[in-house]
């Protein structure tokens, strides 16, 4: 095997995630790299440390310019704060690095162009994590799309609840809850939640041509943690929007942090003019299809679960015997498969989001907080 040396910038949650798909990746599939966690970077060194010793990274740094410029470093992951992306995207694809980034691109258009102009200049290759493209069961969805099995599509449907900052003791900014801050998120449910539901509907259905949105903040202030004083929350809590795609395919799309019970309910359906599919996390080895084209006296909602045939289940032949389910972290493992074998086969179809694809989903998210702002439909460049 090739070895490839990864520099991960941040320890928290997307930090674990990431580690553990590098461990994990080249024990299931089969790949000429190997991820090496050559080091991990954070500014609390302390921790970092710490995190080094437990994921089994061989060194760290608090500084993330100086784990750039290390040459025994192949690829930069940018596990970070969405302000962060840009400068470092920038930085690591003039040093030459691969580059990896978690998802939204940048914190508007503007930057990701920015980022995506740098790895093209630079020639590196480039990926963003948006990780529910490599959900079996959704991958699944995209194979049926592309089969034609659901013929033309007519309704894209997905919404993304959450339920954890109903309080309004709930700080924004600082550690752990930078989400809450436009300074450092760039907007709130959009760019957090919804450019998941909006990366795999592109990647699904195609570009989406115009939206119309309406977006909420229901708790105005909030305490600041950095500050230590009451502030104005600038991030949207709420979202809703109507969406048109190119191939005439009408959609809506809903994502709030106030949707009491509900702690990561992504869920999307499609309806065609044969069949319809849907998808739910909380269940995410499952799907729900209707095909009408079954006779009359079979004919209704059943339930596929993906697993049981690991010879046309997306990803499953690699893991368990059938039956048995994965779950969320084995969907960053599919991910890191994905780029990793893009690195030895040009020809390989690439089924992950490169920074141009990102960029598309970072126009999308602009024109819905557009949209939102000015109470008008808005045209996707």
């Amino acid at each position: 095997m090739k070895k490839l040396n990864i520099g991960i910038i941040g320890y928290g949650f997307m930090g674990r995630t990431h580690s553990n798909a590098y461990r994990q990746v080249a024990k299931f599939f089969d790949t000429e790299y190997q991820p090496v966690l050559k080091a991990v970077c954070a500014r609390s060194e302390d921790r970092v440390k710490a995190f080094a010793d437990n994921w089994g990274y061989e060194s760290y740094e608090t500084d993330w310019r100086k784990l750039i410029e290390r040459d025994d470093i192949d690829a930069i992951d940018i596990a970070a704060p969405n302000h962060l992306h840009r400068e470092m995207a920038i930085a690591a694809a003039a040093a030459g690095k691969m580059v990896l980034c978690e998802k939204p691109l940048g914190i508007n258009p503007s930057e990701g162009r920015e980022m995506a102009d740098a790895v093209n200049k630079a020639g590196v290759p480039n990926f963003v994590w948006f990780n529910y493209r490599f959900v079996p069961a959704v991958a699944l969805v995209k194979k049926f799309v592309d089969d034609g099995k659901l013929g033309r599509i007519y309704h894209y449907r997905a919404n993304f609840l959450q339920d954890w900052c109903i309080e309004a003791g709930v700080p924004q900014g600082g550690e752990g809850l930078w989400r809450l801050d436009v300074n450092s998120a760039g907007s709130g449910v959009t760019g957090d939640l919804l450019a998941h539901c909006i990366d795999t509907a592109l990647w699904i259905n195609g570009p989406i041509e115009s939206v119309s949105a309406m977006t909420e903040t229901f708790v105005k202030e909030r305490m600041h943690q950095e500050t230590g004083k009451v502030e104005e929350v600038g991030i949207d809590d709420a979202c809703a929007f109507l969406a048109r795609f190119k191939n005439g395919t009408l959609a809506t799309f809903e994502s709030s942090r106030y949707a009491r019970g509900h702690t990561a309910g992504y869920c999307l359906e499609l309806n065609g003019e044969s069949a319809s599919v849907g998808w739910k996390l909380p269940d995410l080895h499952l799907l729900s299809y209707f095909d009408d084209n079954d006779g009359s006296a079979v004919r209704g909602w059943r339930s596929i679960h993906v697993s049981q045939n690991d010879g046309e289940h997306p990803y499953m032949a690699n893991w368990w015997v059938p039956g048995i389910v994965v779950g969320f972290e084995h969907t960053f493992t599919h991910g890191a498969y994905q780029f990793l074998k893009s690195l030895e086969d040009n020809t390989h179809d690439r089924q992950y989001s490169n920074f141009e694809d990102a960029l598309k989903t970072d126009e999308v998210c602009a024109a819905v907080l557009e949209s939102a702002r000015t109470q008008s439909w808005q045209t996707i460049a």
